[in-house]
């Protein structure tokens, strides 16, 4: 099978490591996340590294892991465009 090396697939380019895409781009993303008691939005990074409490109501909403962090359960997201 031959593959053209200047047009690559999107599933191409999202498995690749993030410095080796045709065009370089992060894996990180800022994203609205509301919370479930008081359901206000707050902005938070997606690769977080301290633990993000509601600003209303002091429910925690992510908790930092190794890479991304982990939403609380029942809070929903969306990654925030420019």
């Amino acid at each position: 099978m031959v593959k053209d090396m200047l047009k690559p697939s999107p599933e191409d380019e999202k498995r690749k490591h993030k410095l080796k895409r045709l065009v370089q781009t992060p894996n990180s993303f800022f994203m609205d996340v509301r919370c479930l008691d008081c359901f206000t939005i707050t902005t938070v990074f997606s690769h977080a590294q301290t633990v993000v409490y509601c600003n209303n109501c002091s429910t925690m909403l992510c908790t930092p892991t190794g890479g991304q962090a982990r939403l609380s359960e029942g809070c929903s997201y969306r990654k925030k465009t420019s």
